[in-house]
């Protein structure tokens, strides 16, 4: 079976690990496809994207290791375009990542991915406790992705969730926030955008279950939705976190397929 991951961060950006020693681990675990994703320059928004000055090493180092292990691994150059970030094309990446990782509360650009203490405090003092505004806030700046035709996959759909496991700030299938949700993924799936399920805050202990939710996800089966699987890996120990458990949740929500890279495009392949 094909073992792809698309969503991997290196020393580039945020990740703890460099080209060369996330590939070796991808060949130790049996990945046949590894795609690099760095935090495109989104200066001067965040502190951790990759830094425009080292754009293009970034590039010549993925393009060496493409050459460098040819015989054990299929590599792939991508990138992770935030919603207030540089714009890339397909001229120069295999694929693109569309990611929101802040919300305008009216006045400023906030990160909603950071601490629990801060989302929570975002939502106080930006949206009145209103987690249903925040969420409209969310999707406002993922309609940036969406419309932008060089965008082939929407990163971790409901990172809003991310401290919210205890559910403590608003229930999973609570039905106007589920409303929401499947509004913006019948745009995503009419725009032909790849959702991809994201085990990266299983990894990093936020969750216990991947992004999107079970509920949205039997809802992007529903409505035949693409998808592919990533562990949005920020450390190689992780690569394949929850893949497995993953692999059986996508099956059990009724997706047949997974879209996997080729080197002239995606293709879906049967699971």
């Amino acid at each position: 079976m094909i073992k792809q991951n698309l969503h991997t961060h290196s020393i580039y950006c945020d990740g703890q690990d460099t080209i060369d020693e996330m590939v070796e681990m991808a060949i130790a675990k049996k990945f046949t496809v590894l795609g690099f994703s760095s935090h495109g320059p989104n200066e001067p928004n965040d502190d951790y994207s990759l830094p425009a000055e080292f754009l293009a090493s970034y590039i010549q180092d993925v393009h060496r290791a493409k050459q460098k292990y040819a015989d054990k691994i299929k590599i792939y150059l991508g990138i992770e375009q935030d919603a207030l970030g540089q714009r890339f094309d397909h001229s120069i990446f295999d694929y693109i990542i569309g990611s929101v990782h802040m919300v305008c509360d009216g006045k400023n650009y906030l990160p909603i991915d950071s601490s629990k203490q801060l989302t929570l405090k975002i939502i106080a003092e930006g949206y009145g406790g209103d987690f249903l505004a925040f969420t409209q806030s969310y999707l406002k700046e993922m309609q940036k992705l969406i419309d932008d035709p060089q965008v082939d996959i929407i990163g971790h759909f409901d990172l809003i969730q991310k401290f919210n496991e205890d559910q403590s700030m608003i229930a999973f299938d609570d039905p106007i926030y589920l409303k929401m949700c499947h509004d913006a993924l019948d745009l995503i799936i009419a725009n032909d955008k790849i959702i991809e399920v994201n085990t990266g805050a299983i990894a990093r202990g936020y969750r216990k279950s991947p992004y999107p939710d079970v509920n949205l996800l039997r809802y992007i089966a529903k409505k035949k939705g693409m998808i592919c699987l990533n562990s949005d890996c920020h450390d190689r120990h992780y690569l394949d976190c929850y893949y497995d458990e993953s692999l059986e949740l996508i099956k059990e929500c009724g997706f047949t397929h997974l879209l996997i890279m080729h080197d002239d495009g995606f293709k879906k392949t049967a699971i």
